[in-house]
């Protein structure tokens, strides 16, 4: 990638990071830390496997669209990896998420396999990280119902999250089936305030997003094995990411439930991204905890504990995210 637009991405990502460790109470902080203990360190770690699943998912992808072996060997699962940590320290720090880390991933990936493919493989990365998510939580209703007393609200709301889940999911199947790149620019183009800057770039670019299409489509239609793993690698990620609140809450009562964890990171994760034009989804990731925390008969002190921890671990792994950018560069210097 070009050194002037790694310096961008890292500068961008740095200032937001200081915005959000400046809103800490410092105190607050240490003191959660050290009720942690070894807790603490458990939870950062994790993921550093956890990105492990993510990265596997994007190389399935990758090689999935790459024939030549020659190709093959220009990306490699190690450098993969420290992108994939970037990316989403870039959506972590970036409000809409996908507007920050996304095209970091394609600038990276594009001098290896070229515009159009890497294109087409973060659009698909994207795509089944978001579509994970929906199967994630519709799962979780389901999970819901068969360990938890349901009352006629949490009934409504169920079923609301529900048909939320299934229409999403259907949407999405259909753009893995037909492609999704013209469908989106065709809406983009419509929007008063970008679409004199949309049509001019759909008609300059029409055949190369027709081919963004046809290779987005090609993972569904041709490789169906190869679709069912990678959304399996990340509805396996969903899964096991719910460790974290396990081991948080270990802290707190030794008979945590492992059921209860999911429950909470799915509903915690649903309202957060409800309000993903927030940086850091700030405010919404702690809102979501209290709901879902208290919603399960645990204490409101245990909400806070947790989103507390879990946002200080995000913290620690944007500031990594950055600091592989940096390395990067100095690399391709």
């Amino acid at each position: 990638m070009n050194k002037k637009y790694q310096n961008g991405f890292f500068i961008f990502g740095l200032v937001v990071l200081i915005i959000m460790i400046t809103q800490l109470d410092f105190a607050d902080v240490w003191h959660n830390i050290q009720h942690a203990g070894y807790w603490f360190f458990a939870v950062v770690i994790l993921w550093a496997f956890l990105y492990l699943f993510n990265t596997a998912a994007w190389f399935t992808i990758i090689r999935s669209q790459t024939k030549d072996k020659t190709d093959k060997k220009k990306v490699s699962f190690h450098w993969l990896y420290k992108v994939t940590v970037s990316g989403f320290a870039l959506n972590y720090a970036t409000p809409g998420g996908l507007m920050g880390g996304e095209p970091y991933r394609i600038m990276e990936l594009t001098p290896k396999i070229g515009a159009e493919r890497a294109t087409s493989s973060v659009l698909l990365y994207a795509m089944t990280h978001i579509f994970s998510h929906f199967w994630f939580w519709l799962l979780s209703i389901f999970l819901y119902i068969f360990t938890q007393p349901i009352n006629l609200f949490m009934g409504t709301m169920l079923t609301a999250v529900g048909v939320f889940c299934v229409s999403a999911i259907w949407f999405f199947l259909t753009g893995y089936k037909k492609g999704l790149a013209v469908r989106v620019m065709n809406i983009v183009r419509h929007l008063p305030l970008i679409k004199r800057w949309a049509e001019p770039f759909i008609e300059k670019h029409k055949e190369q997003l027709d081919t963004i299409d046809q290779q987005v489509a090609s993972l569904h239609n041709q490789n169906p094995r190869t679709f069912l793993m990678v959304v399996s690698l990340e509805l396996a990620c969903r899964i096991c990411s719910a460790l974290e609140i396990f081991f948080v809450l270990l802290v707190l009562m030794p008979s945590v439930n492992y059921v209860d964890c999911i429950l909470i990171l799915a509903f915690t994760s649903l309202f957060a991204n409800m309000l993903f034009f927030i940086p850091l989804q700030l405010g919404g990731r702690e809102g979501g905890f209290l709901m879902s925390v208290t919603g399960l008969g645990l204490s409101t002190s245990a909400a806070v504990f947790v989103a507390l921890i879990v946002r200080i671990r995000e913290l620690i792994w944007t500031a990594i995210g950055l600091l592989l950018i940096k390395m990067e560069k100095r690399k391709s210097e």
